[in-house]
C-alpha cells in the first residue's frame, strides 16, 4: 500500500516526516506501509525501555515547543510575537532589577512617598468627629448616631455628583427614586435570598426582575432562556466566565481552559481569568474604530478555547464590538459568545424605542450570543449592588451553580458567588423598574445619548487639538490628544470641579453621561475649549508631581515594571487604614 497520500492526525507529525524523509533523499511514495510496521517492530525489540521512554518525552517535549511556537507565531504574527516575547523579557529583567537589593530602597523610598501622598488625601479626619478605632463601651443613643453621620457628611462630604461632573459613579434616577428605594429597603431589610422559602415575595421580585431584563435584550425565554441576579457587573462577567469553563470541561473535557477578549473588555475579565485559572488572550484593537480586530482574534482560536468575548460598548471608549460577526465566528468554531453590556445596560437596550437609527444588532437577535450582562445599577437606576446575568438557555445557566449534596450541614446550593444575598437590594430593583417603566427608560436613553452626542460633536467641531476616540454612539465619549498631555487636562479639569476617568494606551479620557450630567455639558464644552486652549498658550508648563500626569506616567512602561502594581497595592491599602488620630487614641 503507498504512502504517497498517508497524512497524520497532527500537521506537525505530518511536517516533521516529511522533513525527515527529504534530508535521508527518500521519497515518501517509495515507503509502504510494510516498510513503516518493520521499523516500528524493529525500533521497539533493539530499543530498551527506558530509551523508548526518554525519546517519548524528548519528542513530546519537543512538539510542546513546536505547537505552542506555532501558534504564538500565527496568532501574533512573524514579528508580533518576537516583539511579545521581547516585551515580556523586557518588563521581567527590569522588574528583576527593581526588586534586586541595590534598587529596592530606592524603589520602596519612592513608594513611600506616593503611599504619604495618598494617606493625606484619602485618610482625613477631624476634632469634631467621634472615633471608633474599638467598639465603645456602651452603645450610642440613637439620636447621637443620627447626629454623628450628619456631621460625617458635612465634615467629609463626598464629591458634588449632584451636578453631573463626575464621570460615571453614580447613576442617580432622582430624588423619588431615593424615597421609594429607602422604603423598599426598609420593609425587606432583613430579607435573604439564600432563603426564598422564608421570603417568597423576594423570589418572587427577583424572578421578576431577570424576566423584564430579559424581554428587554429579546432573550428567547420560551426556548429556555433564563438568568439570574448579581451583585454587580463585576460578579456578572465573573460568572459568565465560569460557567464558560466548567461548561467546556463537562462537554468537551477541557482541563486548560482560555478565552479571547478584546484589549478594551473590562478588566473583569481577567479578574476571572485569575480567580479560576482560565488563561487569557487579549486581541489588538483596529486602530481606527477601535473594535476588536476580529481577524486576529480568530489567529487565537485553538482546542482550549471556552470563551469569546465582546463588548456593547466597551468601558475605555465607548465604542462597540461587531456582535454579528462575533455571533458568526461562535458558530464557526461552536463556542460561547458573552457581550459585556453593563456599562450600556438600558441606555443600549431602549435605543430603537427611543427613535435613534441603525442601531447595531447586539442582544439575543444574534445568533451565536450565548450570554449577556446588564447592569440594573447603573442606567437602570437601581440600588448600587445589582446587575442580571443572562443565557440563552438553562444548561449554560447551570454551569455557574455551586452544587454540594454531600455536606454535613444539609444540601447546599448557590446559584451565584454569594450565600446570603442582600434582598432589599433586589426589591429595590424591582420598585425601580416598575416605577420607571418602559417610557420612563425609554425617554431617559433619549436624553442621555442626545448629551453625548452633544458633547462628540462639540469636541469634534470646536476644539481640534482633541480627537474622540472611534465612533461612540452611546453614553461614553471618550478622547485624545496628539498636542497636549490628557493626563495634566485632566488634573486641571479636577481643579475645576470636574472628575472624568483617566484611561492608557492611548491616553485619553472619558466622560460617562448620566442624568444629572445632561444639564452640565454645555459647561463642560466651554470649559474644555478654554482649558485646552490655555495649555495650548504655555506648552512648556510642568505637570503637578503627584497628579494624575503622574500616576498614569508610570503604568505601562516597561522602565517601570512593577512600580505601578505597588502603587495600586498601596492606594487598596490605604483605604482601610486608620487617621493616625485614631490609632493613638
Amino acid at each position: 500500500m503507498s504512502l504517497g497520500n498517508l497524512t497524520f492526525s497532527c500537521p506537525e507529525a505530518t511536517a516533521l516526516v516529511q522533513r525527515l524523509l527529504a534530508e535521508h533523499n527518500i521519497a515518501i511514495e517509495e515507503i509502504d506501509a510494510q516498510t513503516v510496521y518493520r521499523w516500528i517492530v524493529t525500533y521497539i525489540h533493539v530499543t530498551p525501555w527506558h530509551d523508548m521512554l526518554r525519546d517519548y518525552l524528548l519528542v513530546m517535549f519537543l512538539y510542546k515547543i513546536a505547537a505552542s511556537t506555532a501558534y504564538n507565531v500565527r496568532a501574533y504574527g512573524p514579528i508580533g510575537y518576537p516583539q511579545s516575547l521581547w516585551k515580556q523579557g523586557s518588563r521581567a529583567a527590569v522588574s528583576w532589577v527593581l526588586s534586586s537589593r541595590l534598587m529596592r530602597p530606592i524603589v520602596n523610598r519612592e513608594i513611600g512617598k506616593a503611599r504619604a501622598s495618598l494617606e493625606h488625601d484619602l485618610i482625613l479626619n477631624n476634632d469634631c468627629l467621634l472615633d471608633f478605632p474599638t467598639l465603645p463601651a456602651q452603645g450610642l443613643r440613637e439620636d447621637l448616631v443620627i447626629e454623628e453621620l450628619d456631621i460625617l457628611q458635612d465634615v467629609l462630604p463626598h464629591t458634588a455628583w449632584e451636578d453631573g461632573k463626575v464621570s460615571g459613579a453614580v447613576y442617580h434616577g432622582g430624588e423619588d427614586l431615593i424615597r421609594l428605594q429607602s422604603i423598599a429597603f426598609e420593609k425587606y431589610s432583613v430579607a435573604n435570598q439564600l432563603h426564598p422559602d422564608v421570603f417568597p415575595a423576594v423570589r418572587k421580585m427577583e424572578a421578576e426582575v431577570v424576566s423584564m431584563v430579559l424581554n428587554m435584550f429579546h432573550a428567547p425565554i420560551e426556548d429556555g432562556a433564563c438568568g439570574t441576579t448579581t451583585s454587580g457587573g463585576t460578579e456578572s462577567l465573573l460568572l459568565a466566565c465560569l460557567s464558560a469553563k466548567m461548561y467546556a470541561r463537562q462537554h468537551r473535557g477541557i482541563t486548560e481552559p482560555e478565552m479571547i477578549v478584546p484589549e478594551s473588555a473590562h478588566a473583569g475579565f481577567n479578574k476571572a481569568a485569575y480567580y479560576f485559572g482560565i488563561k487569557m488572550h487579549h486581541v489588538p484593537l483596529d486602530p481606527v474604530t477601535y473594535k476588536a480586530d476580529l481577524r486576529k482574534m480568530e489567529r487565537f482560536i485553538n482546542k482550549n478555547t471556552v470563551l469569546l468575548v465582546g463588548s456593547v460598548p466597551n468601558f475605555p471608549h465607548g465604542v462597540n464590538d461587531d456582535v454579528e460577526a462575533l455571533g458568526k465566528l461562535a458558530q464557526k468554531y461552536n463556542l460561547r459568545l458573552h457581550i459585556d453590556c453593563c456599562l450600556g445596560s438600558f441606555v443600549v437596550a431602549f435605543m430603537e424605542k427611543a427613535g435613534f437609527k441603525n442601531v447595531p444588532l447586539f442582544d439575543f437577535r444574534v445568533p451565536g450570543v450565548t450570554s449577556i450582562s446588564c447592569d440594573t445599577h447603573k442606567y437602570g437606576f437601581a440600588p448600587k449592588g445589582s446587575s442580571i446575568i443572562m443565557y440563552r438557555n438553562e444548561d449554560l445557566r447551570m454551569h455557574q451553580y455551586f452544587i454540594e449534596a454531600d455536606w454535613v450541614g444539609g444540601l447546599y446550593g448557590s446559584p451565584t458567588l454569594a450565600g446570603s444575598r442582600p434582598g432589599a437590594l433586589v426589591v429595590g430593583c424591582w420598585a425601580t423598574m416598575v416605577k420607571i417603566g418602559e417610557d420612563g427608560y425609554t425617554e431617559s436613553c433619549r436624553t442621555i445619548i442626545n448629551a453625548a452626542r452633544e458633547l462628540r460633536d462639540y469636541i469634534d467641531r470646536e476644539i481640534p487639538a482633541l480627537r474622540v476616540i472611534g465612533d461612540p454612539q452611546f453614553s461614553v465619549i471618550s478622547f485624545t490628544s496628539d498636542k497636549l498631555d490628557v493626563y495634566e487636562l485632566s488634573d486641571r479639569l479636577s481643579k475645576a470641579g470636574w472628575h472624568l476617568s483617566a484611561l492608557q494606551n492611548p491616553p485619553a479620557l472619558h466622560l460617562a453621561v448620566t442624568k444629572p450630567s445632561v444639564p452640565a455639558i454645555p459647561e463642560l464644552c466651554t470649559l474644555l475649549r478654554s482649558t485646552v486652549s490655555e495649555m495650548l498658550r504655555d506648552p512648556n508648563h510642568k505637570p503637578s508631581a503627584l497628579g494624575t500626569s503622574a500616576l498614569y506616567g508610570v503604568a505601562g512602561s516597561v522602565k517601570t515594571a512593577g512600580i505601578a502594581d505597588k502603587m495600586i497595592v498601596a492606594f487598596i491599602d490605604t483605604l482601610y487604614r486608620l487617621h493616625p488620630s485614631e490609632m493613638q487614641a
